[in-house]
């Protein structure tokens, strides 16, 4: 068995912004990739209860990193724990790790993806399509190509190259996913 993965809202950048936010099933696990900016909370609500999935079950959240715009909504989820760049968090409760190969479950793991920011991390899981990389080293299909934000390009550029080697698809932080091929930016 692998995880089941689906994209509950995706994101966008313009005069508005909003995280894309997913969700993957593992077994008794169910894990949230940023729950960031939407329109509404019921943006990631409701795709959820179409899946069965109740705020409740959610297991846990992980964040790429921790800009607004990617965990302004984790408290719809009151009995997950929550995975940065190095700990998990529930309640009162700080466990510091690296995120490095951490296991969230069976089929979904942490690497750490800096240039963004330096505490980028990429969720990989492993579904029957291939590995899925939710990662904002690109917000979208087209970029850009040059991060305007990222506080290293360099550490960014190693990154994309990296996820490119191990994902069959990309899920980026403000749009659709894609399928990379020869012209995804490296």
């Amino acid at each position: 068995m692998v995880a089941s993965f689906h994209v509950l809202t995706v994101g966008y950048v313009g005069e508005r912004v909003a995280s894309t936010v997913s969700v993957a099933v593992d077994g008794d696990q169910i894990v949230i990739v940023d729950p960031g900016m939407v329109a509404g909370p019921s943006a990631i609500v409701d795709p959820l209860a179409s899946l069965r999935i109740a705020p409740e079950d959610v297991t846990d959240v992980v964040f790429s990193h921790h800009h607004p715009d990617h965990i302004l909504n984790a408290a719809l989820f009151p009995n997950a724990r929550f995975h940065d760049h190095w700990a998990i968090y529930r309640a009162d409760v700080w466990d510091s790790r690296p995120a490095e190969g951490f296991e969230v479950s069976p089929h979904v793991k942490l690497i750490e993806t800096p240039g963004h920011t330096p505490q980028d991390i990429t969720t990989l899981v492993e579904t029957e399509d291939g590995v899925v990389a939710c990662t904002h080293l690109w917000w979208n299909v087209s970029g850009p190509a040059e991060d305007p934000f990222a506080t290293d390009a360099e550490a960014l550029r190693a990154g994309r190259v990296r996820v490119l080697g191990l994902a069959s698809l990309i899920v980026p932080g403000h749009g659709e996913p894609f399928h990379p091929d020869q012209d995804t930016l490296r």
